[in-house]
């Protein structure tokens, strides 16, 4: 059996740090509906399993268009946090995060994986695999896992939105 890869720890540690940022990306461009960004945090095979979005093995194309179908319509919040990272090679990582997501429906629709309801919090974790390339992370393989669903009932108040909405180019603009 060949020895564990043992990266040079800076690099481990600017590594771990574009990983992190390319994961709280995802989760702002889902919550904040930037489909057009949302596919270039993946290499170009990535693949997916594990979602109501898209297929196992969906593409990236299939990926966004499911995804950007399926949560147009609703107010979310995913949360990604306490990352395990195993870096693999000088340009691959194995990275496990836990999750928490809030997904509510504001179309009148009802939500296949809490029957009877309008949206659901969800708890898991994200099993990725990240591939450097021309110097950049991305995403090469994401699963999601699922520890426990709680439904959002179909009467539960309406929901209030914030008193400032996201601005999606913050960071784009400078």
């Amino acid at each position: 059996m060949p020895a564990p890869y043992r990266p040079d720890p800076v690099d481990y540690l600017l590594s771990a740090d574009a990983i992190r940022q390319v994961k709280a990306r995802y989760c702002r461009y889902i919550d904040t509906k930037q489909w057009d960004r949302l596919g270039s945090l993946f290499t170009p095979d990535c693949r997916f399993e594990g979602l109501g979005s898209a297929p196992p093995g969906a593409d990236v194309a299939t990926f966004v268009a499911g995804v950007s179908s399926r949560l147009g319509p609703t107010i979310s919040v995913h949360h990604c946090h306490t990352l395990e990272i195993e870096m693999t090679g000088a340009d691959t990582a194995r990275v496990i995060w836990a999750m928490e997501d809030f997904v509510e429906f504001t179309d009148g629709s009802t939500v296949k994986e809490t029957p009877g309801s309008k949206g659901f919090r969800g708890y898991g974790h994200y099993e990725e695999e990240y591939r450097r390339e021309n110097g950049r992370w991305r995403i090469a393989f994401l699963r999601l896992t699922r520890l426990r669903l709680d439904p959002v009932p179909v009467d539960a108040p309406a929901p209030r939105m914030g008193q400032r909405q996201a601005s999606t180019d913050w960071l784009e603009s400078n």
